[in-house]
C-alpha cells in the first residue's frame, strides 16, 4: 500500500442528490487520498452508486462540493470531468463490438483534438502495453463478442486507465465473477493504487471490498454511518444491524419432523448465465412439504437468479423438481398454476388498479364461494388490506404494497411460496407486521415457504432450516440456531 499522506487529491463535501421527492444522497463528505482505495458499502438503495455518479458528473449534484485538487467539479459534464483526471470503470461493459480489443483501448487513448485522429505507432504500443497489464494481451486483435466475462471486464479496466487518470471510480468490478477472478481483479485494482493513484469502489460484494480497501465508507439511506478501517467498520454495531437486522432469534423445527419422503421441492447442481457472467454455479437446496427455509446473502448473491430459474423465467443447468417431476419445459404460468408461486422483490402490482382488483386477479381461477373464503382468510392475516380494497394500489404505503404482493400471490392458494427480499426498505413497524404474519403462516397453515433475504434477523426466526448462498454458490446449511455461531460473523 502507498501511504495516504498530505492534502487529499478529492474532497467531497456536503454531497447532495435529489430526484424529486426522494433525497437518494444527503449531505455526504469524504475525502480520498492518492495511494489509497476508499469502498463505499452499503445495502441495495443506500446511495453507493449514486453518489459515484455524481461524483463523476453522469449524475447533476443538487448541491455540495466536488474538489480535485481544490477545484469544485461539481455539476461538470462527465467528458470535462474525465479531462481532469477521472477514469470510470462502469459494471457494464459497453465495447465497441465491431472493434478488436486493441482498437477499444486505442479510442480511450485518442487525443481529444480531431487535428490528430489517425494512431501512429506509440498509441498502437501504448495500448498494447495496457492490454498487457491487464490480462489482455493474448487476445488484442479479437472482438468483444468472442470473450468470456471477465475478459470484457478487463477491457473496461484497460479503458479507464488508457488516460493516465489519476482518480479511478469503480462500480461494481466483482458483479458475476468466479472467486478466482475476484481475486484477479483485486490484484488489479490493487496495482492501480500502488502507481498512487486514488480508487473509489462500489461493490455490493462487502467481503471482497473489505479485503481490498484502505478504509470504508459505510452507507444507509443516502447517508454515512461510520468511516474507518474495514474491521472497525464491520464491527459497528450499527452497520451490522443495518446488514442483519438485530440480535438473532430462532425457532426451529428439526429436519427429521417433516415427513414426505421426496423433498417438496429439489434443486441440484443449477447453474445460470446472464450472458458471459455466471451468476450460479452447482446451486443445490431442498425444501420439505410445510418446512420453511431460508436463503441468505447479500445483494448480488445469486438469491433472485434462482427464484426466477425455479420460475421457470430463466434458462439452467441442473435439474429442479417438484414433487420428485421435473419442472424443466414449463411455462412460467404452468409452474404458477402447479403450486409455485413467486413473489418477487419488485412486487409488480398494477399500480392503476385497486387493491381489491390485484387480490381478485390472483383468485381468478377460484370459484365465487372458494375466492370468498380466501378473501376473509387473508383480510385476518393483512387487515389492512380489507380496509384498503378500494384505493390503487400506487397510492399504498411501500409496507402496504408488500402485503398487497404477498396477498395477491397467497390467493392463487400456493402450495409452495417463494418470497423474495420481503422487507427491501421497509420501516422496522412493518416488518412487525410481515414477521407477525408469517409465523401465522407458519402455525396454521400447510404452506411451504422459502424465503430470501438480506436481513437474516427478519429470516431466521421463521426458517426450520437456512442456506446462505455467496457469488452464487450455496457456501452454509445448516440450523438457523447454528447461524450465528458458524456463519454470522463471516456473513458481511
Amino acid at each position: 500500500m502507498v501511504s495516504a499522506s498530505g492534502a487529499p487529491i478529492l474532497e467531497v463535501q456536503s454531497l447532495t442528490k435529489r430526484f424529486g421527492g426522494l433525497t437518494a444522497v444527503k449531505n455526504l463528505s469524504f475525502d480520498l487520498y492518492g495511494g489509497e482505495i476508499l469502498g463505499l458499502i452499503g445495502p441495495n438503495g443506500s446511495g453507493k452508486s449514486t453518489a459515484m455518479k455524481s461524483i463523476m458528473g453522469i449524475e447533476r449534484p443538487t448541491s455540495g462540493t466536488v474538489l480535485f485538487r481544490g477545484d469544485n467539479i461539481a455539476g461538470l459534464p462527465p467528458h470535462r470531468i474525465a479531462r481532469q483526471g477521472f477514469g470510470m470503470v462502469f459494471q457494464h461493459s459497453r465495447p465497441l463490438n465491431r472493434q478488436t480489443v486493441l482498437e477499444n483501448i486505442m479510442v480511450a487513448l485518442l487525443p481529444d483534438s480531431l487535428l490528430k485522429v489517425f494512431a501512429d505507432r506509440a498509441l498502437v504500443e501504448r495500448a498494447r502495453a495496457i492490454a498487457e497489464r491487464v490480462g489482455l494481451g493474448a487476445v488484442v486483435d479479437r472482438r468483444p463478442p468472442t470473450l468470456p466475462f471477465a475478459d470484457l471486464r478487463r477491457l473496461e479496466l484497460a479503458k479507464a486507465i488508457a488516460r493516465d487518470p489519476k482518480i479511478v471510480l469503480v462500480d461494481e468490478p466483482f458483479a458475476g465473477l468466479t472467486l478466482a477472478e475476484v481475486a484477479m481483479f483485486s490484484d488489479l485494482i490493487r496495482s492501480f493504487r500502488d502507481d498512487g493513484r486514488a480508487v473509489l469502489l462500489v461493490d455490493h460484494n462487502v467481503k471482497s471490498v473489505a479485503a481490498l480497501v484502505d478504509r470504508v465508507l459505510a452507507m444507509y439511506l443516502g447517508e454515512e454511518i461510520v468511516t474507518g478501517r474495514a474491521d472497525e467498520v464491520m464491527r459497528n454495531e450499527t452497520v451490522r444491524r443495518v446488514y442483519l437486522g438485530g440480535a438473532i432469534e430462532t425457532s426451529a423445527r428439526p429436519e427429521a419432523s417433516f415427513a414426505d419422503k421426496v423433498p417438496l421441492l429439489q434443486v441440484d447442481n443449477v447453474s445460470v448465465q446472464y450472458g458471459k457472467a455466471q451468476a450460479l454455479q452447482g446451486v443445490s437446496i431442498h425444501v420439505h412439504e410445510g418446512e420453511f427455509v431460508s436463503l441468505v446473502g447479500l445483494n448480488g448473491a445469486g438469491k433472485t437468479t434462482l427464484f426466477n430459474a425455479i420460475s421457470g423465467l430463466l434458462p439452467y443447468g441442473g435439474t429442479i423438481l417438484r414433487g420428485g417431476a421435473p419442472l424443466r419445459g414449463r411455462t412460467p404460468a404452468q409452474i404458477a398454476r402447479s403450486g409455485v408461486v413467486h413473489c418477487p422483490e419488485t412486487r409488480e402490482l398494477f399500480g392503476e388498479m385497486s387493491v381489491r382488483e390485484n387480490l381478485d386477479l390472483g383468485g381468478q381461477h377460484l370459484s365465487e364461494e372458494a375466492r370468498s373464503r380466501q378473501l376473509a382468510w387473508l383480510f385476518e392475516l393483512f387487515p389492512i388490506l380489507e380496509e384498503r380494497q378500494g384505493q390503487t394500489a400506487q397510492t399504498l404505503s411501500g409496507g402496504e404494497q408488500q402485503m398487497l404482493a404477498i396477498g395477491r400471490a397467497l390467493m392463487m392458494q400456493p402450495k409452495i411460496l417463494i418470497l423474495d427480499e420481503p422487507t427491501l426498505g421497509l420501516a422496522p413497524v412493518i416488518l412487525e407486521q410481515l414477521s407477525k404474519a408469517l409465523e401465522k403462516l407458519r402455525q396454521t397453515t400447510s404452506i411451504t415457504v422459502l424465503l430470501g433475504e438480506q436481513n437474516v434477523t427478519f429470516a431466521l426466526p421463521h426458517a426450520d432450516r437456512v442456506y446462505v448462498i455467496e457469488h452464487g454458490r450455496i457456501i452454509w446449511e445448516g440450523d438457523p440456531g447454528r447461524f450465528a455461531a458458524e456463519a454470522g460473523e463471516g456473513y458481511l
